[in-house]
């Protein structure tokens, strides 16, 4: 008993709770403090890697000796390459004048720069072909050399190409205005394009009183410090002037352009055509075709052989081979440039004329690793028949050869004839199946855009009766009131309005206020089902996060494009590589490239005085595929620009025309279709193009009837992605004819019972925020009963959203009209020729 009574007493063991908590255990003493380790280590590191904790203990100063190391590497390479520019390592630096006023004379600037006191030395007249005022200098003092060129605006085009290659513009002013209209417009287009490296200079200032001269420098600068704030307006009058100029453009900082400096680029300085003849072996093509030799210093990054090179304006090519001529613009003439060879072997001599040098073959293009022409992707109409049929097949082919449709035939017709025989029926339901399966959304705006001119028509017939008696009291007044010189100025006036695109605007801009009044509603019509009608729309329960296949019921053009499995690890991948390039013709170099198979416009381009500018592409930069762009709408452009309206398109070094759609900028996976460019907010513009790799400037153009473009939009280059799904909406509205409580009966939405037992899955919206959904047809005539989530107001107006997938038009084409010079619209009538009434 004494046992058992021993054991009742005996305390019993804790029992951990829910949280099994764990006491921190009690430090005997043996652990060494942090001092201790680093004196048993004495610095040494083991081999295993640091670890995070390890690497955010790290000293202070092995921390900020760090980050000067950073600091200094990534000075030292902005230097190498800003004192690479002009010298003997390096192309000249390349300045283009600009002027940018219709009274200001740039070849008075050039020609005061040719001057020997301003401390240079022209080695090179006219070395640009094709550009008469341009001229390649040296400047002994400051070890610099400099290819000036006089680039005229009246071609916007030439005037891009020339600013996307040029380290540094030189803007010519006017010492009164500054910049007209059209100057401004260069601006803009320039601006939106990416700025390189410029300087304004200012003739005529230097000859004013020294109080005159103050003034004009305080107006020029408020001028300009819109455009261009804290820039300094350089004088250029004298020869000291010109030698400060020269200074400020080889030491001033460069802009880093990034569609330039990952490429590599070079501008024609001369440039030779030698057509193809049958004895050469070349490649079999139409007549007009032959070789390019251009000339020039290689810009960017190095170039090589392998790869296409693309002529802005003109497309994309294949290069034969890179020689070495001798460079015509040497900083130090005694000492020739050692010979450089991309690849062991490569470099071979050519054997010239006596007075010449021989000239060296850097490196032959290899036709089995030559990058390929091929911009489509190859189509087989067969691509997916089979071969044999299969069982379920040739079941159905058994059952309706059971089910043989009879029909009376003339006598003595055969059963082959017979079946040549189609009912009206058949037929006509044929032709509607292939008339639906060819037409896209024009019909819809083909319909939309008829009914409104039947709308219009009425209402001026209906205002024709109404206004005759008034229109005949007007004549009769103003057979009394005005007088001849009147008859003569209202004359002269119209003589420069064109009507045709008066009525073009007109309606343009018509059509634009509707859509802004009744975004995507459009009209039943009466003479069509409207099952017919929309068949390819289709509702949504949330336009967010009801689902989309983006591979469902692709256009026949997308067998043609090129896809990418991540655009932007290829993206990243393919400039990764190409800045990493050490092979082929180094920056700096004066090469010549071989440009085979060239049409005989490119070299009469160059001869009538527009520049070549050339640019080697990266990989897949010549296939098709659907680009997206993403835009703002320029201020100085007011006109609707409807979708699928042909624009120009810059982007990067090309230019093409094209019909683009326009969208939504969201991050959802759908996207709404935009009717027309807005004005207030960023738009996406997708459209079939060549692929190019961003960054990239990006502008839209729009050509007038008089062939003048004007900049329509401006942005950048956002997306290579065919499965962006772009969705056009319509709106259905009807009118609640009575309303009891949840339940209404709405018409004019349907006209047919069919019609809305077709559309009755599909949810209802009020425009004061109701849901509901049809519940049933009401009679023949359209009437419905619906059921909403509350009353309705008497006010309210029922709808129902119908999408459907939209695509671009396949309307690519590389070659761009030259366009005249720009001008602003005015009205040009002398005010002197109007009476005005002052009573």
């Amino acid at each position: 008993m004494a046992k058992m009574a021993a054991n009742s007493d005996k305390q019993q063991g804790h029992r951990p709770g829910i949280y099994k908590q764990k006491n921190k255990g009690h430090k005997h003493g043996k652990h060494r403090t942090k001092g201790e380790i680093d004196r048993e280590t004495k610095g040494r590191v083991s081999v295993i890697a640091l670890t995070k904790k390890q690497r955010k203990e790290q000293k202070k100063m092995d921390r900020r000796h760090k980050a000067n190391q950073i600091r200094r590497n990534k000075k030292d390479m902005v230097l190498t390459e800003k004192r690479r520019l002009g010298s003997k390592d390096g192309p000249p630096h390349l300045v283009a004048v600009v002027s940018l006023h219709a009274a200001v004379d740039a070849g008075a600037a050039t020609k005061l720069l040719r001057q020997e006191g301003g401390g240079g030395v022209v080695h090179q007249e006219q070395c640009v072909t094709g550009i008469k005022d341009s001229f390649g200098m040296l400047l002994p003092r400051f070890k610099q050399r400099f290819t000036f060129l006089n680039q005229s605006t009246d071609d916007v085009h030439s005037l891009m190409d020339v600013a996307k290659i040029a380290d540094s513009l030189v803007f010519a002013l006017d010492p009164n205005e500054g910049w007209d209209s059209y100057g401004d417009y260069c601006l803009s287009c320039l601006f939106a394009q990416g700025l390189p490296s410029h300087a304004l200079v200012c003739q005529g200032v230097s000859d004013l009183p020294v109080k005159k001269k103050v003034e004009y420098k305080r107006v020029l600068s408020k001028i300009t410090e819109i455009r261009f704030p804290d820039t300094r307006i350089f004088p250029l009058d004298t020869e000291q002037e010109v030698t400060l100029l020269l200074r400020h453009l080889g030491s001033q900082r460069q802009r880093k352009l990034g569609f330039r400096s990952r490429r590599s680029h070079l501008l024609g300085q001369q440039v030779t055509f030698t057509p193809n003849k049958a004895a050469d072996g070349m490649a079999v093509g139409p007549s007009g075709l032959g070789t390019l030799c251009v000339s020039g210093y290689v810009r960017g990054c190095p170039l090589q052989v392998d790869r296409l090179v693309h002529i802005s304006g003109h497309g994309d090519f294949q290069l034969s081979q890179i020689d070495a001529p001798l460079d015509p613009l040497p900083l130090n003439v005694a000492a020739p440039r050692p010979a450089k060879g991309g690849k062991a072997g490569d470099v071979e001599m050519q054997d010239g004329c006596d007075d010449e040098a021989p000239v060296r073959i850097l490196m032959k293009a290899d036709p089995a690793t030559r990058e390929s022409l091929q911009s489509e992707a190859e189509v087989d109409p067969m691509d997916g028949e089979q071969t044999w049929p299969t069982e379920s097949e040739l079941m159905e082919a058994e059952e309706a050869r059971k089910n043989k449709r009879t029909m009376k035939v003339p006598k003595g017709m055969s059963e082959y004839q017979a079946t040549w025989i189609v009912d009206e029926d058949v037929e006509g339901g044929e032709e509607e199946d292939e008339e639906s399966s060819e037409e896209d959304d024009d019909d819809d705006d083909m319909m939309d855009e008829a009914m409104e001119r039947d709308d219009d028509t009425n209402s001026q017939d209906a205002g024709s009766e109404y206004g005759s008696e008034d229109e005949e009291d007007e004549e009769e007044e103003q057979e009394e009131v005005c007088p001849t010189e009147r008859l003569g100025t209202d004359h002269r006036y119209d003589e420069n309005i064109d009507e045709a695109a008066e009525e073009e605007g007109l309606k343009r801009y018509r059509e634009a206020r509707a859509n802004d009044m009744f975004p995507d509603e459009v009209d039943t019509p009466l003479d069509m089902a409207a099952r017919i009608r929309f068949q390819r729309y289709r509702g949504l329960k949330s336009f967010r996060s009801s689902p989309w296949d983006p591979m469902e019921n692709l256009p026949v053009n997308y067998s043609r494009i090129f896809q990418f499995q991540s655009f932007d690890r290829t993206r990243r991948r393919i400039l990764t590589e190409a800045a990493e390039e050490e092979e082929g013709a180094m920056v700096g170099w004066y090469v010549t490239l071989h440009v085979i198979d060239v049409p005989q416009s490119v070299m009469e381009s160059v001869q009538s005085g527009r520049p070549l500018v050339l640019v080697s592409l990266l990989p897949h930069e010549q296939k098709m595929s659907v680009m997206h762009l993403l835009v703002r709408r320029h201020p100085s452009n007011t006109e609707p620009i409807k979708s699928k309206e042909e624009l120009v398109f810059h982007c990067g070094f090309r230019r093409f025309r094209a019909s683009p759609i326009f969208s939504q900028h969201t991050l959802a996976d759908k996207h709404k279709m935009e009717r027309f460019l807005k004005p207030d907010a960023p738009t996406v513009v997708s459209v079939y193009a060549p692929i190019t790799f961003p960054p990239t400037g990006v502008l839209l153009f729009k050509q007038r009837n008089d062939g003048v473009q004007d900049l329509v939009a401006t942005g950048s280059l956002l997306s290579c992605d065919p499965k962006r799904v772009v969705l056009k909406r319509i709106v259905l509205s009807g009118h609640p004819f009575k309303i009891n409580r949840r339940s209404a009966v709405v018409r004019y939405m349907f006209f047919n019972r069919e019609d809305i037992l077709w559309f009755k899955p599909v949810e209802l919206r009020s425009k004061w925020g109701r849901r509901g959904h049809i519940k049933e047809a009401l009679g023949t005539h359209g009437h419905m009963k619906c059921v909403f989530d509350n009353q309705l107001p008497s006010q309210d107006t029922v709808m129902m959203n119908l999408y459907k997938r939209v695509y671009p038009r396949w309307t690519y084409d590389p070659h761009v009209p030259a366009s005249l010079q720009w001008f602003k619209r005015e009205s040009a009538v002398d005010m002197d020729d109007l009476d005005l009434d002052m009573d």
